[in-house]
């Protein structure tokens, strides 16, 4: 499997876990706002570990660390995901996956399996502006859709996430966003961070703290558990 990064202890990226975050090399969307166009390009794409020495680190750490994130890029792109999550599991971990939602079959199979504890799921933006904001033109949002369903109505723990961009989402867009996800009983808004290495700057800004709680009430209506996250 084609991985870019180990970060050997997070607070953040499992709530309420010590954890530690694998990151995987590449993802299907390009969307403009990604703080991490190293892991998403393909001519900036760079293996800096291998799965042989995250298992060897996770060996040593088992009884300090709780879980292992695994974020991106797109996890689920990797068809070797499951064979590499079955050995961490066999290991005592538990696992969170960050994911796109784009691959629901690889979703399924790695929840039906057991492998994974809790999922975060991005929803990009309402479904009339998602191709727009994952940089996408002609997404099919059909897997979206089943990936999102199959979360509403499975047993695992879940969250939903946007990163809010100013230029990409407003007030409108993300009330209909909440919309599509109602049921969720969880569902964090993220101030959006310019960290230097984002796919395409121009016309993206952040909402201030102000604002992004005004955004965060507006949809509280319909996904109540509604946070804000990064400020």
């Amino acid at each position: 499997m084609f991985l870019s990064g180990l970060q050997k202890l997070t607070l953040l990226d499992y709530p309420g876990k010590v954890a530690c975050t694998v990151f995987t090399a590449g993802c299907n969307f390009r969307c403009p706002f990604c703080h991490n166009a190293g892991l998403v390009l393909p001519d900036r794409l760079f293996q800096d570990i291998t799965e042989e020495e995250i298992l060897a680190f996770l060996k040593k750490r088992a009884g300090i660390l709780d879980g292992v994130a695994v974020t991106g890029g797109e996890p689920l792109l990797h068809k070797e995901l499951p064979a590499f999550l079955r050995q961490v599991k066999d290991l005592g971990y538990l696992v969170k996956l960050d994911t796109n939602g784009s691959f629901p079959d690889r979703l399924e199979a790695v929840l039906s399996e057991g492998l994974v504890d809790r999922v975060a799921m991005d929803i990009k933006n309402s479904p009339d502006l998602y191709a727009k904001t994952a940089g996408i033109p002609h997404l099919d949002l059909a897997n979206i859709e089943r990936s999102k369903n199959l979360l509403l109505t499975g047993s695992v723990e879940f969250e939903f996430r946007t990163t809010v961009v100013k230029g990409l989402h407003t007030r409108e867009s993300l009330i209909e966003a909440a919309k599509w996800i109602a049921g969720a009983k969880e569902y964090y808004l993220q101030q959006f961070k310019d960290s230097g290495d984002v796919i395409a700057i121009s016309g993206l800004s952040a909402y201030d703290e102000q604002e992004m709680h005004a955004l965060a009430e507006a949809v509280s209506l319909y996904v109540p558990g509604v946070q804000v996250r990064g400020i």
